[in-house]
């Protein structure tokens, strides 16, 4: 027996010793669970994601609204989804932009009526202040 209060004694099974200890071997590790292989069918729609960010953008951001639902839909045609989500987000986009360049054709149709009544008014008054009917013209 070793008695550890006296180390170095020729019975003592430390490094260099003439009695080295043997241990059990070591139980194996466990095996690891298995992912699921890149592209896998897991189950769950690939575009899912990305339609939904795609009909958000398509309130706010049309043109980028289109782009992700067109990229979400054919994620999931392409893993055998129907991708509801993508198919709204493209058509909100379309209509949201169509309606967008309504209002901008009209907003640029009224300013040029505004400014083309101004330069009429000022062709009839000539330079200066003038004041009609309460609207206060300056025409260069």
């Amino acid at each position: 027996m070793t008695d550890p209060t006296t180390p170095g004694t020729p019975d003592s099974t430390g490094p260099g010793s003439s009695n080295p200890a043997t241990y059990p071997p070591a139980p194996p590790a466990p095996a690891a669970a298995p992912y699921p292989a890149p592209g896998a069918a897991s189950g769950e729609d690939p575009g899912r994601t990305l339609g939904i960010v795609a009909l958000i953008l398509a309130f706010f951001v049309s043109i980028a609204g289109l782009v992700v639902g067109i990229i979400a839909r054919n994620k999931s045609k392409a893993a055998g989804y129907s991708n509801g989500f993508a198919t709204a987000a493209i058509w909100l986009s379309i209509v949201f932009m169509i309606l967008g360049i309504i209002l901008a054709i009209v907003l640029i149709a009224g300013g040029f009526a505004l400014v083309g009544g101004l330069a009429e008014a000022c062709n009839g008054l000539g330079s200066g202040t003038f004041e009609v009917d309460g609207v206060t013209y300056d025409c260069p």
